[in-house]
């Protein structure tokens, strides 16, 4: 097993965190947050990955003659897919309540918001 689907993982998630530290529109720090979660999806297919393994389908297999990917990582990653696209779309959509009420997309001008 290789070091680089991890190493891929932790520069995808740190570019992320580096756009989103220095973003100065919601717009574009929900997109980084997005980025951020996708590190995850390359760090889950790299833990269930298994040099020449096949899909987890047995109907013409004999069990454990061949190795096989594990299905329950990829199970995962799908759901990690669909929880971050709806959260996605509701920071988007909290985004889009910010403007109507205050006009920007600058954290900085959000004046009413500071404690």
């Amino acid at each position: 097993m290789s070091v680089l689907p991890y190493l891929v993982a932790v520069w995808i998630f740190l570019t992320g965190c580096y756009g989103l530290a220095t973003s100065r529109n919601l717009i574009h720090a929900v997109g980084c947050l997005a980025v951020c979660q996708s590190a995850t999806y390359v760090l889950l297919l790299a833990v269930g990955y298994r040099d020449g393994g096949t899909a987890p389908v047995f109907s013409d297999l004999k069990p454990g003659s061949r190795p096989v990917v594990d299905p329950v990582v990829q199970a995962l990653t799908l759901t990690d897919i669909v929880v971050g696209a709806t959260v996605t779309a509701l920071l988007l959509a909290l985004v889009m309540q910010v403007v109507k009420r205050h006009g920007t997309v600058d954290p900085d001008e959000l004046r009413e918001l500071r404690g």
